[in-house]
């Protein structure tokens, strides 16, 4: 009898990987057999993580320190998508908000956030096609918002930020597909992952019930994924709330709206 080949273990790099929705991500992927690559800028988190996931799941976890804000950080990433052991699938996941109205925000800041939020998945969404186009297989999935389909904190450049993500991944869904690759935003709302409170965003009159799980987040989009959706938004409630957000008058969202980051005194803006 001839043994047939052991297959070769899938692979997904994830951004942003220590916490909320990118560690819900490598616990899933991890739990389904996939090796991963995890990238994020706490090396000490990363090594915390990457030995936690191995001794759960027993798979290979690569890291990768990167701030992918950076020049540097992003050319380190971008080098392990098109060489070593090849990357099925990538998650886009890392990204950040500010606290502070555009008005007063330092431009340096605000450069940051499209530094990370747009550009970075740009440039990684690129490096990973290339090997994936030429396999004939791979997915990228890039973790936008619902924020991303109206403007729907005043003063702050978060939502156009995700609303790129979104247009971006649907133009680029619909080039790859034909040669057997595949691009999906993943669009969520309020997810509780620390995000939050990192960024010093007052989130304390968000009602309960508006909030998800990262793991349920997780699981839609996957689920989301194999129907073969370019656009996953998980749950109902927000699948309302962007339907919403399409159709109602702009004259309407604007007035409805207010700065969840929250306001310390009437100078803010």
């Amino acid at each position: 009898m001839t043994s047939r080949p052991v297959a070769a273990p899938r692979r997904a790099l994830i951004t942003g990987a220590t916490a909320g929705i990118g560690a819900a991500f490598a616990d899933r992927l991890a739990a389904e057999g996939w090796d991963l690559v995890l990238v994020a800028r706490d090396a000490a988190r990363l090594d915390a993580s990457a030995a936690e996931l191995t001794g759960r799941h027993g798979r290979e976890v690569e890291i990768l320190p990167a701030d992918l804000s950076t020049d540097d950080g992003c050319a380190l990433v971008e080098r392990r998508l098109v060489a070593g052991p090849p990357v099925e699938l990538l998650v886009n996941n890392a990204g950040i908000s500010l606290n502070t109205p555009f008005l007063r925000s330092a431009v340096a800041d605000e450069a940051r956030l499209l530094r990370l939020n747009v550009l970075a998945v740009l440039r990684l969404t690129h490096a990973a096609l290339g090997p994936m186009v030429e396999r004939g297989k791979g997915t990228v999935i890039n973790v936008s918002s619902v924020a991303g389909f109206g403007a729907v904190m005043p003063g702050s450049t978060y939502s156009a930020s995700k609303a790129w993500v979104t247009n971006f991944s649907e133009s680029i869904a619909a080039s790859v597909a034909p040669r057997g690759v595949r691009v999906m935003a993943l669009c969520p709302g309020y997810t509780r992952t620390g995000y939050h409170e990192r960024a010093g965003i007052d989130m304390s009159r968000t009602p309960p019930w508006m909030w998800l799980k990262a793991d349920e987040v997780v699981d839609e989009a996957l689920r989301d994924l194999r129907k073969g959706k370019v656009v996953s938004v998980p749950t109902w409630k927000y699948k309302l709330a962007v339907a919403g957000l399409r159709h109602a008058p702009r004259r309407l969202l604007r007035g409805a709206f207010r700065d969840t980051r929250g306001r310390t005194s009437r100078d803010d803006g």
